[in-house]
């Protein structure tokens, strides 16, 4: 660990003898493309300047040209670029600036004169001096909405893992009794339900915490899942049900946010050493419990009692408007207060001989986990690979009615899955009520009716179909609408959402460097994955990274590292097509990813979508689009995350589907130029288009997009494109690319 740095430049004759020295850290949320851009966009502004400047890239790859002590102490600031949190304690006694990434690229040399007066970081984490206000800052997301992806994203394998070991151990060692569906003690099965049942004891604590770490770092962690447990544990504030993952965020969030302010107490210099690991966890943890507690928890419980005796009042009304409200409640929150209060409402009349109650909510419980799972399955294109693993886990929990697969999605999209998950419930509520079906046992999901608990099985299976048809489809068109209204107001992506989805979906997972599964083949380099699961966000960027990086080198030396970029732009593409791109003589472009056939010296198109389809269609001729609508929705879906248009009168679309077959490459040049976004407002005249399945192994898309982009940086490179006279003679140009 570095220790702490010595005191900042002072400004005085020394400092202008001597070479100012500057550091730098660049993190993006994927760690694909704007951590390099960035790095290199302030390397060259800094060589412009004469200064010395060294650049720590956290990408997905991990730290590289990581800050040592002597680095540190010898800096006179430091810049960091970064939409993701990035540990700042080896800093202290530094002049630290924190900006968006974005800022690193768009604005470099701005930073490298605002760091000079930035605040002195403090080792409690504070920043001493003036503040350097977020003014003309990056645009990143919102510290709400990343510290929510956070706690979200820890939290889904204890779900996974959680539910899932529960429903197989229902399914196997489970009986259907009068007090629920219950397992033996003292069975192999039941200790494999006791491991579950941790899962989402823990899932709620994880939610809270990592939501908290995100918002005030580690001393934040501690009072975030102490704060979580409380939440969803109501005897500490005597209530039947805890507050469930409702609960989590708002502890969460307060709990991060008490901690910023502690952080911001002035102490004396011998107690600040023990501030971040004892007295800000204990006194944040110990303020937070007791206002819970006796702030939040006491509503709860009011709520709870209060919701138990209205709906005592209400079953002499009409079993269709009693089983929409029940549904209602049951979807609403998963386990939390509401949930809790139906359920136990239905659970509690099955003694009195009334078990009509409990089939309509156990008709609902399963809608939530199977509607947000089917919602997966009819519109693959709105859901990043993450989630739609979460889906099918949730379809499994679902069947054995397990309301908490669904809340991964709840937490993620909360404005969208709440109401959808809402709606459905409501509906199988009432159509059970409708039927009169009956629930024998105090648990919900088919897994009852197959086992015999239920009465009017096929009209509860009704019930359940409908709700979670409803849920999918509502589910489905909210995410949509909400993509809509995003793209009307959207900029272009600079900060990456990572997600790859329409609106705000699972953060994307960390990646694990893993050998292409071309490097048995001849010529096949070792470039690792980059995250071939994780949507292409930001790929399209790496080609503005390529073009930067190739003008920082051309400058004095600052020690950025180019490992990144060199390792994918060294790789040889192999192709089992190879021989389609050597046909008739033609040069081998892109290892044969890119032939005569997917040339075009003119492209019609005129906007931005009709150029996306035409360029499709151009790819098509190739032989390996397999589904050219399918094609085309999905690089429309890319776009709308952010324009592909990296300026310099260039567009790289691109798709990673399996509508296509294979990798393929197009390229098509317009004369007039198509208006695409791009950053520095040029016309798109050469346009590429990268298609790859979903279902290939490695980092194809990104290499091919390493190899062009290096030589598009070539001002004269782009020259001889615009001016090749035929489709050969673009190809003989392109051939230097490989």
């Amino acid at each position: 660990m570095t220790s702490p740095a010595g005191p900042p430049s002072t400004g005085g004759r020394d400092d202008e003898r001597r070479q100012v020295k500057l550091l730098a850290v660049t993190a993006c949320p994927t760690g694909i493309a704007h951590t390099y851009m960035a790095a290199e966009k302030l390397a060259q502004a800094a060589a412009s300047r004469g200064i010395a400047m060294k650049v720590e890239t956290q990408g997905s790859i991990g730290a590289e040209n990581v800050l040592d002590d002597n680095d540190v102490r010898e800096a006179d600031g430091v810049i960091v670029a970064a939409d993701k949190d990035v540990d700042l304690s080896r800093f202290a006694g530094k002049r630290v600036l924190k900006v968006g990434v974005a800022e690193g690229i768009h604005h470099p040399e701005q930073l490298i004169e605002r760091v000079r007066s930035a605040p002195v970081h403090a080792s409690d984490g504070t920043a001493a001096g003036p503040a350097d206000t977020a003014a003309g800052g990056g645009r990143e997301r919102g510290p709400v909405y990343k510290a929510l992806m956070n706690g979200v994203s820890y939290m889904i394998p204890f779900v996974v893992v959680g539910g899932l070991l529960i429903a197989v151990s229902l399914a196997l060692g489970g009986h259907a009794t009068s007090k629920g569906y219950v397992i033996p003690d003292g069975t192999f099965w039941a200790h494999v339900n006791a491991i579950g049942g941790i899962g989402f004891q823990l899932m709620i604590p994880i939610l809270s915490g990592y939501i908290a770490y995100a918002i005030a770092d580690r001393p934040a962690l501690v009072p975030g899942m102490i704060g979580g447990w409380i939440a969803n544990t109501g005897t500490l504030y005597d209530s039947k049900a805890g507050a469930g993952f409702i609960g989590a965020i708002v502890t969460g969030f307060l709990a991060g946010y008490l901690v910023l302010w502690i952080k911001k107490v002035r102490v004396p210099k011998f107690v600040q050493p023990i501030m971040p690991i004892i007295v800000i966890p204990i006194v944040a943890t110990t303020a937070l419990g007791l206002f819970f507690i006796y702030v939040i928890g006491k509503p709860i419980s009011w709520v709870f009692e209060h919701l138990t005796s209205w709906l005592g009042g209400m079953t002499g009304t009409s079993a269709i408007l009693l089983g929409a409200i029940l549904g209602l409640m049951i979807a609403f929150d998963m386990g939390g207060p509401v949930n809790k209060t139906a359920f136990l409402f239905g659970a509690g009349l099955i003694a009195s001989g009334n078990q009509t109650v409990m089939g309509m909510c156990a008709a609902a419980i399963p809608v939530m986990p199977l509607g947000q799972g089917l919602a997966t399955l009819i519109r693959r294109r709105l859901y990043t690979q993450q989630e739609r693993e979460t889906g099918l886990a949730a379809l499994f929990m679902g069947c054995f009615g397990i309301s908490e697969g669904a809340i991964p999605f709840a937490a993620a999209r909360p404005a969208q899955v709440i109401p959808a998950n809402m709606l459905g419930g409501a509906v199988a509520g009432a159509v059970a009520g409708l039927a009169g079906v009956k629930d024998a046992v105090p648990h919900g999901g088919p897994i009852v009716a197959v086992l015999g608990a239920v009465s009017g099985v096929p009209m509860f299976f009704v019930a359940v179909v409908i709700g979670s048809v409803v849920t999918a489809l509502a589910t489905v068109a909210l995410v949509d609408v909400s993509g809509r209204r995003g793209r009307a107001g959207a900029v272009p992506a600079l900060a990456g959402a990572g997600t790859g989805v329409v609106g705000s979906g699972f953060p994307p997972t960390p990646q694990v460097r893993q050998p292409s599964s071309d490097a048995g083949a001849p010529g096949a380099g070792s470039s690792s994955s980059a995250g071939a699961d994780v949507p292409s966000d930001e790929e399209v960027s790496a080609a503005g990274a390529e073009v930067s990086a190739e003008r920082a080198r051309t400058a004095a030396p600052v020690g950025v590292p180019e490992q990144a970029t060199a390792e994918a732009s060294t790789s040889v593409l192999v192709s089992a097509d190879r021989e389609t791109a050597a046909e008739d003589g033609r040069p081998d472009v892109l290892s044969g990813h890119l032939t005569a056939r997917t040339v075009r010296v003119t492209l019609a198109a005129r906007d931005k979508d009709a150029a996306i389809r035409e360029m499709a269609e151009l790819l098509g001729r190739s032989g390996r689009v397999a589904d050219l609508d399918e094609l085309v929705a999905t690089a429309l879906r890319r776009e709308e995350q952010g324009t592909t248009g990296l300026g310099e009168e260039i567009a790289i679309p691109h798709a990673k589907t399996d509508a296509v077959t294979a990798p393929v490459v197009g390229f098509a040049r317009s004369a007039e130029g198509v208006e695409w976004g791009s950053l520095d407002g040029t016309k798109a005249r050469l346009v590429f288009m990268i298609a790859v399945p979903e279902s290939a192994a490695g980092d194809e898309h990104l290499r091919i997009l390493a190899l062009l982009s290096r030589k598009l940086m070539d001002p004269g490179f782009r020259e001889r494109l615009l001016a090749a006279p035929d489709e050969r003679a673009v190809l003989d140009v392109l051939a230097e690319v490989a």
